[in-house]
């Protein structure tokens, strides 16, 4: 601590007055863009109700759809802000993770499931935390492959063209981080 009692690991107060304020900033323009998409839902409503009414239905519908994989998004990032600090995002995923970072980006992308909308948060948490943007690219890269299709491509395209094109995605995966992360610097 400083001799105004401020500690410098934490930040700043005038650090933390900032991003209180560009929080309270970002939820006042979330809430004038839910109010716009209510004020139009109930334009459209006296224009087409039944219109409407159907859209809400279809929402609905999505909304029950990914409510299971949101719970559990929403149960990681409670878990990683209870247990994980930045200092072990950085570690893991930071700038000096290396060869084992690039490894847990692909490998958590692989057996990810979902929407990819709702990984966004969680996302966003890790890189505000130190994650690395090129680990990220790569997570989002590899969302492509998914395991529960793997037999469904093997029969129809076989073994090794499954094989190459999971071994080209991954190796594209980190061309493509190293170049987000070059384009960045």
């Amino acid at each position: 601590m400083n001799e105004t009692g401020v500690s410098r690991k934490r930040g700043t107060w005038k650090g933390k007055a900032e991003g209180t304020m560009k929080r309270k900033k970002e939820i006042s323009y979330g809430l004038y863009f839910l109010g716009l998409v209510l004020l139009l839902y109930l334009v459209l409503y006296l224009l087409e109700p039944a219109s409407i009414q159907k859209a809400l239905r279809a929402s609905g519908e999505v909304l029950v759809t990914i409510a299971p994989i949101l719970v559990i998004i929403i149960g990681f990032m409670v878990l990683l802000n209870y247990f994980i600090t930045p200092k072990t995002v950085s570690k893991y995923m930071g700038q000096g993770s290396g060869v084992k970072g690039w490894l847990l980006a692909i490998t958590s992308g692989i057996l990810s499931h979902g929407p990819i909308y709702i990984w966004y948060p969680l996302l966003q948490e890790l890189r505000e935390a130190g994650m690395r943007s090129g680990l990220v690219a790569a997570f989002l890269y590899n969302r492509a492959i998914k395991l529960p299709l793997l037999p469904l491509m093997i029969y129809y395209f076989g073994t090794m063209f499954v094989a190459v094109l999971l071994v080209y995605m991954v190796i594209v995966s980190v061309i493509e981080g190293k170049l987000i992360e070059f384009i960045e610097s």
